[in-house]
């Protein structure tokens, strides 16, 4: 079943209206669950990097839903949803292999992980689609070879990935059974690796998992997590940046194709100006107060359930220039794309890479790209905590 809504048009991604910035007030989840939107940069950045804000309360037997259905997120030992010395004891196991250091050493591969795409992209008649062709199998080819997964079905992986992060494109229990087939998968790969040990991220996670005891249920959550974040988001990013490329945006284009640096910085301001998520199925990065703390001038009560709009945040008037992101104008102030704090994104330096090299090579490779699309006849992925398109026709 599914609650895809693909009949009536929606505006792209980087149309659609944020919340102003301005000091925290009320809203509401999609369960009726009240929450204060934090929308302002320095707003932001305090709850996300303030310990009184945490998420292991949210699951507190007395914390309100948060979520209509159940999502591999939705787990209150995984790794998003701990705090403190637990958080950075199991965060450890897997930081040293997504520093900026590490990533590096990754470019090579992943540069010919997007020439072989493109190759065999602009190999074929168009007009092609470029999410089946190059948007969708960059990011799974890059996360598979780095987890030792080659092997692995991608539509596979594409099935637990559309049940993982659902916000209601499906049911309940079609949910649940994806998650289920997602689970026994990882602790199959974890009892495999441990077996056999090999030159791959799974493996250096088990190895760091059982010299510092962690508890194989968060041992296998945290690789299903990886194999699903280290994709879906990415993915997400790089189809609505070519929607944004290809329409509002052509006049940067060219500037992309000038050399992996600009295009690189242009990737991060790029973020800035398309969101992931336009707040349906949550309104933003979720925390609750473990004690009155103030925000902004505003009180808020411990207990409350929190929601900071990270891309409101970054387009705040106060901090930013006004108006449509600059992709060639360098950044004076940290973006907050990928969040603040203890639960700053893990694999942000690997998204910046894939996301500017794809770029850069796309726009140098193909400089007459043009959409065979409309903004009206996109046909988008709907009822997951992002929103992507299905298909794009493209030529050039």
């Amino acid at each position: 079943m599914t609650t895809d809504s693909t009949s009536r048009p929606l505006c792209p991604m980087h149309r659609i209206e944020l919340p102003q910035a301005g000091p925290p007030r009320p809203a509401a989840l999609a369960t009726g669950t009240p929450v204060w939107l934090v929308t302002r940069y320095a707003d932001v950045r305090q709850v996300l990097m303030d310990p009184r804000f945490d998420r292991r309360s949210l699951y507190a037997e007395d914390a309100p839903p948060l979520l209509v259905v159940p999502n591999l997120l939705d787990d209150p030992d995984g790794l998003l949803n701990m705090d403190g010395e637990a958080h950075r004891r199991l965060r450890g196991t897997v930081q040293r292999a997504f520093t900026p250091r590490a990533i590096a050493r990754w470019r090579p591969w992943v540069a010919s992980t997007v020439d072989a795409l493109l190759d065999d992209f602009a190999a074929r008649r168009p007009p092609a689609d470029i999410i089946e062709g190059f948007t969708r199998p960059l990011p799974v080819s890059v996360i598979c070879r780095l987890m030792g997964l080659d092997h692995l079905d991608r539509e596979r992986i594409r099935h637990w990935a559309d049940h993982a992060l659902s916000g209601g494109a499906h049911t309940r229990e079609e949910v649940s059974a994806a998650l289920a087939e997602f689970t026994a998968f990882g602790a199959d790969l974890i009892a495999e690796r441990r077996k056999s040990p090999d030159d791959d991220l799974v493996s250096g996670l088990v190895a760091a998992g059982d010299s510092l005891g962690i508890d194989e249920r968060q041992l296998v959550r945290l690789v299903c997590g990886l194999v699903v974040a280290g994709h879906e988001t990415t993915m997400t990013a790089l189809g609505n940046l070519v929607v944004y490329l290809l329409t509002d945006a052509r006049d940067v284009w060219s500037g992309l194709a000038a050399d992996e640096e600009t295009a690189a910085g242009a990737a991060e301001q790029l973020l800035r100006a398309v969101p992931l998520s336009e707040g349906r199925v949550l309104p933003g990065l979720i925390r609750r107060a473990v004690e009155d703390v103030e925000v902004g001038g505003v009180a808020i009560p411990a207990g409350a359930v929190v929601a900071v709009q990270t891309n409101s945040a970054v387009r705040d008037p106060d901090v930013f220039p006004p108006g449509p992101p600059d992709p060639f104008t360098p950044l004076t102030s940290p973006t907050l794309i990928f969040g603040a704090g203890p639960h700053h994104c893990l694999g942000a330096w690997l998204a910046r890479l894939e996301l500017g090299l794809a770029l850069h090579r796309l726009a140098s490779r193909l400089p007459g790209l043009r959409a065979e699309f409309t903004p009206r006849s996109i046909e988008w992925r709907e009822g997951r905590l992002t929103r992507s398109p299905r298909r794009l026709p493209v030529s050039w």
